[in-house]
């Protein structure tokens, strides 16, 4: 039996429904209507006269036999054909015409500010952009191309259209006002912080929606920024965890109580540089992001 020579983007749509689990979820990764999604993959396995997926009803597809034969040099394809593209880009690109930097809200602003302003003297004709959110975000700019070059935290997805290199970490740490409760315990006893208001950074983006990151109490308020939970701190709103370096003036002024709470007395938040596989970091990129990595090395140093 002769086979059809599939397409690029059918095989791209063959990935992208895998990954996701769903023709919906790979619809709305590959911005295509759902409708297309069905049609390529139709055509795909009439090329190929075999069936890819069992999608009988309502139930979600499931690779056949078929296709599970054909999943690992599909990935070898498209692998493949990541790497010329980059390859070539990387050979045309020279120096970046500009730099979009998303930097997770946990990552010491103090650093970002240095790092920016030597950047800019270092490359004064890239042009440079920033975005500071938290979580799940930072990689849906990444992956939306809004974001060339991503600093993300630890609750960041998996996605195989991702690079990533762990380059450091902070240290979270439990605080509340002196006047709060928590605060004026000799000993906090297991599992009484659940009883109290946690104050927690939220997400903006659907990426990580429904993941949380270190919430130990069933009474929370959840925030999208890092500086209206700290506002809530220091007025006894709430307990929390807070980047040290962000608190360790108020920790010194008496204005916040570290928490000695036996569950989770410090939190290691670690960071992962992200660019997209088929876009990978020019001379511009490479500079900033061994400069973040520096940076967080000689403060754990």
């Amino acid at each position: 039996m002769d086979v059809g020579q599939p397409t690029l983007d059918q095989i791209r749509l063959f990935l992208a429904v895998v990954d996701e689990g769903s023709f919906n979820g790979a619809a709305r990764r590959l911005g295509r209507a759902i409708s297309v999604v069905s049609y390529g993959i139709a055509a795909l396995e009439a090329q190929l006269g075999v069936t890819l997926f069992a999608r009988e009803g309502s139930r979600r597809p499931v690779l056949t036999d078929a296709g599970k034969a054909m999943l690992a040099n599909a990935r070898a394809v498209t692998d493949e054909v990541d790497a010329l593209v980059a390859g070539v880009r990387s050979f045309n690109q020279g120096l970046e015409p500009e730099l979009t930097l998303a930097v997770d809200v946990m990552y010491p602003t103090a650093q970002v500010a240095g790092i920016l302003r030597e950047f800019e003297q270092v490359f004064p004709t890239v042009e440079l952009r920033l975005h500071v959110e938290a979580l799940g975000a930072i990689a849906a700019l990444v992956l939306e191309g809004r974001a060339n070059l991503g600093i993300g935290g630890p609750v960041i997805v998996d996605d195989p259209a991702l690079e990533r290199m762990a380059i450091g970490a902070v240290e979270l740490v439990p605080v509340a006002a002196p006047s709060h409760a928590l605060a004026r315990m000799a000993r906090i006893l297991p599992g009484t912080s659940r009883q109290y208001r946690q104050l927690v950074l939220t997400d903006r983006s659907p990426l990580t929606e429904g993941r949380d990151f270190s919430v130990l109490s069933a009474r929370t308020w959840r925030l999208a920024d890092l500086g209206a939970k700290h506002a809530l701190l220091l007025d006894g709103i709430g307990w929390g965890n807070m980047p040290r370096h962000a608190v360790a003036e108020d920790l010194a002024a008496g204005r916040l109580v570290r928490l000695a709470i036996p569950e989770a007395p410090g939190i290691g938040y670690g960071f992962n540089a992200l660019w997209r596989r088929d876009c990978p970091p020019g001379p511009a990129r490479a500079w900033m992001l061994r400069a973040i990595a520096d940076r967080l090395e000689a403060r754990r140093g």
